[in-house]
């Protein structure tokens, strides 16, 4: 059970790198002029997306498997709170995955403003599934 847990929490990790720093290249590829600078940050979040892709799977693989071991967890507040928070994290890697797309074809529409303010959407889900993890609240 517990190498389940450590398991799940270094892809956590892994997956949050990707969704933390994606959109932070996309504000640099959306803010660039020359078309080298275009191509480089759509070669960078290509590459970076797949290890989102990778962190996000084996995170969910891990945590399903550690809550197949903890089935009564599936009962808590917590969990259901916690849950919820992860599959809007998927959604949000679902618009990443689109956002790198939309750069490598040249058709993005998102504002250097914008995506500055996109990039801030996973630092709160962080904390409160955090919280909700190790305090569980209810």
């Amino acid at each position: 059970m517990l190498w389940l847990k450590a398991f799940h929490v270094v892809f956590v990790v892994t997956w949050f790198a990707g969704l933390f720093y994606l959109p932070r290249l996309f504000v640099h590829h959306a803010e660039a002029t020359q078309p080298d600078v275009h191509a480089r940050l759509a070669t960078m979040e290509r590459r970076l997306l797949v290890m989102t892709h990778i962190g996000g799977t084996l995170a969910l693989l891990f945590g399903l498997l550690t809550l197949w071991q903890m089935p009564a967890w599936l009962a808590a507040g917590w969990m259901h709170a916690k849950l919820a928070l992860v599959l809007a994290l998927v959604a949000y890697h679902v618009q990443l995955a689109r956002m790198v797309r939309q750069f490598a074809a040249g058709t993005n529409h998102w504002s250097g403003r914008a995506l500055r303010i996109f990039n801030e959407l996973p630092a709160p889900a962080l904390v409160a599934i955090v919280v909700l993890v190790v305090v569980k609240p209810f």
